[in-house]
C-alpha cells in the first residue's frame, strides 16, 4: 500500500469523520478523497504523467493538504517548497528538479515570474484564481473542484517517488533529498504501532511541509482515521498559544523539534498535571536540553516522551522511549537504538566497526534510506555507498556524518557532527550555505559564519565578513535573506577588515567563535 491509498482506506471505513482541520474549517475523509481524486484528475488532464514533480507554494493549510494527495493520486512526486521563500531560492528548486506544475494561491502571485523564469508552464490556484494573469504561465482556477474525476489514475507502488525534500547545502544552493512511499510508510508505520496511534486521536501538525516531521503528522493520522490539526503559524513559536492550542484542540498526539517545548516549559506557563488529554510527546530534530527535558517532564508525567533521531536522508531511523524525567544536570538523552526493519552499525575512519562504548560515524541500512539527491550522482555516491559489513544484496548504506557512541545497554549517544552541519530551531545548516549566500555580495571579500551553543535553540548563527566598501550589518542581512531561508539569517555580522587565519592560511573560525564566546 501506498500513501494515498491510506487515504482511500480510512475515508472508506471512516468517511465522516474530520481528516485535516486548519483555523478556517475542516476536511471529511471522505471530502478529503473527493476533492484530492478531482485535483489529481486535472493535473493528468493537464499533462502530469507518473514520475514528474509537482511544487506545492502555498501556506500551510487544508488546500496545500489536498496538493499533496493530488499530486501523489497523479503518480507525481510533490516538491515542498517553504512559502516565506525568496524568489532565488524557490525559482531554484523548481528548476532544479524540472517542475512544471506548480500548486500555489493568488496571495502567492508576486512571486509567479520567478516559477515561470524557472521552468514552470502552469498553476493551480488552490484559492480560486479567477481573473489571475501571468505572463508566460498558464493560470487554473479552482474549478476542478465541482468536476467529477475523468482521468484515469495511475498504479504507484512502494518504490516510486513520493516526495522531494530540499535541504541545506553545502554549494550555497539547497539539495533535494527524493523519498519513495516505501521510506516514508517504513517509519510511519513504524510509529503508528510503536506509540499506540489509533482512530480515537487527535494529532498536531507543528512543522511546515517542506520539513520531513511533517510527513508523520499527515499520514499516521490517514493510517488510522484520525484528524491532524495544523498549527497556525502565527502559533506555532508563541509557548502559550501552543498551551492554548493542544489544550483546546484537545491533542493527544504532539511531534515537533524540542525548541519549542523548551520554550513551551519556560515560557508557556505550564503547571504539572496541566494538558491531561495529551498522551505522546514525540520530538526530533535537534538535542533537547537536558534541564528542560526534565523540567517538561515532571510537568506532564502523564505523557509518554520519546527521542527520534534521523537526518532528512533516513526519515526516523532510531528512536529512544524516555522511562523517567532525567537529573536536570545530567548528559543528553540517547537517540536510542534501530526502529524495526531497519540496521544501524558504527564504524571508524577505516570503515570497520568499533569496539561498542568506541566513537564513530553512524551508519544505517533499511527501507527509510533515501532514493539519493535530485540530479547530483555524485553527491549520492559519497552518501550512499556499498555496505562496509557484507550483505550479499549490494544494497547501499546512508552515511549519516554523525558520529554516536553505542553504550552498553545497545542504544546510541549522539557526539556531534563530522563536518561543518549544524542544527538551529530544528533545521539542518549547512554554515557553508550562508556563507556561500554572503561571498556573493561585491562588498564582502571574505566571509566565515559560526554557530554558538544555545540551550534554547541549540545553536546561534554568527556572521563575521571582511569588506571593500562602505555597508551596514542589515544591508548585509537583507542581502542574505534574498539567498537562504529566515531561519539561516545570522542573528549578526560583524564587519572587520580582515579575519584571523590560522597558520596554514585558513579563516581561524575558532577564534572567531571564541571571541563571542569570551
Amino acid at each position: 500500500m501506498v500513501i494515498h491509498e491510506r487515504l482511500t482506506a480510512s475515508a472508506q471505513e471512516h468517511p465522516d469523520s474530520p481528516a485535516v482541520v486548519d483555523r478556517n474549517g475542516a476536511l471529511s475523509y471522505a471530502e478529503l478523497a473527493r476533492e484530492s481524486d478531482r485535483l489529481a484528475s486535472r493535473l493528468i488532464e493537464l499533462g502530469v504523467e507518473k514520475g514528474d514533480r509537482v511544487g506545492l507554494f502555498l501556506n500551510k493549510s487544508i488546500d496545500a493538504v489536498v496538493g499533496i494527495y493530488g499530486a501523489l493520486k497523479a503518480g507525481a512526486a510533490y516538491v515542498p517548497i517553504d512559502p516565506s521563500s525568496k524568489d532565488r531560492r524557490a525559482g531554484y528548486i523548481a528548476g532544479n528538479c524540472g517542475v512544471k506544475h506548480l500548486i500555489s494561491s493568488g496571495r502567492k502571485k508576486g512571486q509567479w515570474p520567478a516559477f515561470q523564469e524557472a521552468g514552470v508552464e502552469h498553476i493551480l490556484v488552490m484559492d480560486g484564481g479567477e481573473g489571475l494573469e501571468a505572463e508566460g504561465l498558464e493560470i487554473h482556477s479552482r474549478d476542478w473542484i465541482t468536476e467529477a474525476p475523468e482521468a484515469e489514475l495511475p498504479r504507484v507502488i512502494s518504490q516510486d517517488l513520493a516526495y522531494i525534500l530540499y535541504t541545506s547545502g553545502s554549494t550555497g544552493d539547497p539539495k533535494g533529498v527524493m523519498l519513495t512511499h516505501q521510506n516514508c510508510l517504513a517509519f510511519v508505520d513504524w510509529a503508528v504501532e510503536e506509540y499506540g496511534v489509533t482512530h480515537e486521536d487527535r494529532l498536531s501538525s507543528h512543522a511546515p511541509f517542506h520539513f520531513d516531521l511533517s510527513t508523520f503528522d499527515l499520514y499516521a493520522a490517514a493510517c488510522v482515521g484520525a484528524p491532524v490539526y495544523l498549527v497556525p503559524k502565527a502559533v506555532s513559536m508563541l509557548p502559550v498559544e501552543v498551551k492554548r492550542f493542544i489544550d483546546e484542540q484537545r491533542i493527544t498526539v504532539w511531534y515537533s523539534v524540542p525548541s519549542i517545548l523548551t520554550m513551551l516549559v519556560e515560557l508557556g506557563g505550564l503547571e504539572e498535571g496541566d494538558l491531561p488529554g495529551l498522551k505522546t510527546m514525540l520530538f526530533a530534530g535537534e538535542v533537547f536540553p537536558t534541564k528542560y527535558l526534565s523540567r517538561l517532564m515532571q510537568r506532564l508525567p502523564h505523557v509518554r516522551f520519546a527521542n527520534l533521531y534521523g537526518p532528512t536522508e533516513t526519515n526516523v531511523c532510531t528512536a529512544y522511549t524516555v522511562p523517567e524525567a532525567p537529573p536536570e544536570d545530567g548528559p543528553t538523552i540517547s537517540i536510542g537504538d534501530a526502529i524495526t526493519d531497519v540496521e544501524t552499525f558504527v564504524v571508524g575512519e577505516d570503515d570497520s566497526l568499533v569496539e561498542k562504548g568506541a566513537v564513530g560515524e553512524l551508519l544505517v541500512r533499511g527501507p527509510t534510506v533515501m532514493a539519493g539527491y535530485w540530479g547530483d550522482p555524485e553527491l549520492t555516491a559519497r552518501k550512499l555507498t556499498p555496505s562496509p559489513i557484507p550483505t550479499h544484496l549490494g544494497d547501499k548504506v546512508y552515511r549519516t556524518g554523525d558520529l554516536v557512541e553505542e553504550m552498553e545497554d545497545g542504544n546510541y549517544r549522539f557526539i556531534g557532527r563530522r563536518d561543518n552541519q549544524i542544527k538551529s530551531r530544528g533545521y539542518r545548516i549547512e554554515l557553508g550555505d550562508i556563507e556561500a549566500a554572503l561571498s556573493a555580495h561585491p562588498a564582502v571579500v571574505e566571509v566565515a559564519v559560526v554557530a554558538i551553543p544555545d540551550e534554547m535553540i541549540s545553536n546561534r548563527i554568527l556572521g563575521f565578513a571582511a569588506v571593500s566598501d562602505a555597508i551596514t550589518e542589515s544591508e548585509l542581512q537583507r542581502f542574505c535573506g534574498d539567498r537562504v531561508p529566515s531561519y539561516m539569517i545570522p542573528e549578526s555580522i560583524a564587519l572587520l577588515e580582515s579575519l584571523p587565519k590560522t597558520s596554514t592560511g585558513k579563516i581561524d573560525r575558532r577564534t572567531l567563535a571564541d571571541t563571542v564566546e569570551a
